[in-house]
């Protein structure tokens, strides 16, 4: 029976009207789910702009708080960049048999949601539970600097996942054949391996740069008060105006968020557009050669204290405050607090409920993405649309990548809310598929990238249908790349705090549950806090080991 079915299908892809069907329907849907309805949203309520203009100081609060995101955010990425290269390079060309579990212990802070690592960062520096006791004083209070730790510790994780796939990915022929020209290790790495990898590199400065801006729920945690010493950038104020304004006075909410919302997906796109544009143009590295102290630098000593700075880097300022919160929770369990949680008492019943809710969201997201995203993968891996198009198409898939999810889930609130009456759960899909189709997408068609037309080509002259030549060569290469994805997607969806609040205020996922917790005096005690974060470190601890034993080292990348 399965037998007949494969055999149906393999014949019904061979036709032209099915397999261009299926790709236009991706296209189709990429427009009218992914990329119109943001754009729409901000101009359905653009009219209500005017009551924000009618108050200038509300318009530069506005303008100073979006200045900050992107201030942040292109400090951090750097710095990501900075940092991250080298730990990827010592991943990637480290002998020593630990380096497994160290690029075990670099995706902890990725798949922990954030609203748990913003609390646990908000323990170990701030409270006096934390490193702030051996100061006798708060040594990190919320604010701006709280804030440029958090972020660069959520997508520090990022550039080094990018660059060991690239560094795994890099003939080493090309730097061989430097050496042997007499060049110094540091000199060929500089002048050789950097500029092939540039690509890679512009990449993960994108991805950090965009997990940085589309932070919420994290942000708000560590923050601290605005107008208090606290710091206040684009998602903050958004969500403060829907604290303050949405009630009392709905026109000045609206033109308050749409006013922001614009600014901050213009300006990203515009960031991201020229970053796309000119980094392959950038003139680095130098091309002078300073032979003698590239030398020196090339020198065991030199790469070990290399290698020693960036693992203090990572094991003090990224992986301990991430997993503080860890030990706290473990001290939680021997109290009647842990008792409560286990058994739904009081507020945990909600926790459990959000828990579920979010999970629950996290995995129809991803079959969502799977479906719609492979096909569009295809197009844009195998410029099925034509050069010129597809990559047009590839920049456009891009968009929701960069652009701050709070922003991104109020235009889409607005434009669903008022085009169509959906239930709050329906609005919940939408407004995550929209954030985490991009990651998908991006991670499928680098993986069919890398697999040669020639291979796809020689199966279908030997009358391999197109659907019998995806399942028997493309799917088998390119598994492991497409459960990548899917973990990518779904830790993603589970984690997103900025959209969920901006498109419903029925429903609460868990990462809102907590910073509702956190943010709300008397809704929970800071033992309910520390527990329910230790439970969700737990369960990305779970995720990330799933994704190790299916995945497997040889075929993670």
């Amino acid at each position: 029976m399965t037998e007949r079915i494969t055999k149906t299908l393999d014949k019904l892809s061979s036709r032209k009207a099915i397999k261009y069907g299926v790709y236009a329907a991706a296209i189709i849907i990429f427009f009218a789910l992914i990329l119109v309805p943001p754009i729409a949203g901000i101009f359905i309520k653009w009219n209500d702009i005017q009551f924000i203009f009618a108050q200038p100081p509300l318009v530069n609060r506005a303008l100073s708080a979006i200045g900050n995101s992107f201030t942040v955010a292109l400090i951090v990425a750097a710095l990501d960049l900075l940092a991250g290269v080298p730990m990827a390079w010592l991943i990637a060309r480290g002998k020593s048999r630990w380096l497994s579990a160290l690029d075990t212990l670099a995706d902890i802070p990725f798949i922990i949601p954030t609203t748990a690592l913003g609390f646990s960062l908000l323990l170990f520096w701030s409270r006096p539970d934390g490193i702030s006791s051996l100061f006798g004083t708060s040594l990190i209070s919320p604010g701006w600097l709280l804030v440029m730790l958090l972020h660069f510790t959520f997508s520090f994780p990022v550039v080094v996942r990018v660059m060991v796939g690239a560094l795994l990915d890099y003939k080493m022929e090309y730097e061989r054949a430097s050496r042997t020209l007499g060049a110094a290790p540091f000199t060929a790495v500089r002048t050789v391996t950097f500029p092939v990898l540039r690509p890679a590199m512009i990449s993960a400065y994108i991805f950090a740069f965009a997990r940085s801006i589309s932070e919420t729920g994290a942000t708000i945690i560590v923050a601290g008060v605005f107008g208090q010493g606290g710091f206040e950038n684009g998602a903050v104020f958004i969500q403060d105006m829907k604290n303050t304004y949405a009630v009392t006075d709905p026109a000045l909410y609206n033109g308050a968020i749409v006013f922001a919302s614009f600014v901050l997906i213009a300006v990203s796109i515009g960031i991201f557009i020229a970053i796309r544009l000119l980094g392959p143009k950038l003139k680095l590295p130098l091309k002078r050669v300073r032979p003698f102290a590239e030398r020196k630098l090339s020198y065991k000593k030199a790469a070990n204290s290399r290698n020693t700075v960036i693992l203090v880097v990572f094991f003090a300022l990224i992986l301990l405050p991430s997993l503080f919160v860890a030990l706290t929770a473990f001290q939680v369990i021997p109290t009647p607090t842990f008792t409560d949680a286990i058994t739904g008492k009081g507020i945990w019943g909600t926790f459990w409920q959000s828990l579920l809710l979010s999970y629950g969201l996290g995995a129809i997201v991803t079959v969502i993405n799977i479906i719609i995203g492979l096909p569009t993968a295809i197009i844009i891996a195998r410029k099925k649309a034509g050069k010129f198009m597809s990559s047009i198409f590839d920049l456009l898939v891009n968009v929701p990548l960069v652009v701050p999810s709070i922003a991104l889930g109020v235009s889409l609130g607005i434009f669903w809310k008022s085009a169509f009456t959906f239930p709050d759960f329906v609005l919940l899909v939408l407004a995550h598929l929209a954030i985490t189709y991009p990651y998908f997408v991006r991670s499928m068609s680098s993986a069919l990238e890398r697999i040669s037309p020639d291979i796809e080509e020689a199966a279908r002259t030997l009358g391999a249908k197109p659907l019998g030549v995806f399942r028997t060569i493309v799917f088998p290469l390119t598994k492991y790349s497409m459960l990548s994805g899917a973990i990518m997607v779904f830790t993603r969806s589970v984690s997103e705090t900025g959209a969920t609040l901006a498109v419903t205020a029925n429903l609460q996922t868990a990462p809102v549950l907590l910073v509702n917790w956190i943010k709300i005096p008397g809704l929970a005690t800071s033992q309910d806090i520390a527990l329910a974060s230790g439970f969700l470190v737990l369960f990305s601890f779970i995720i990330l080991l799933v994704l190790r034993l299916v995945v497997g080292r040889e075929e993670k990348y």
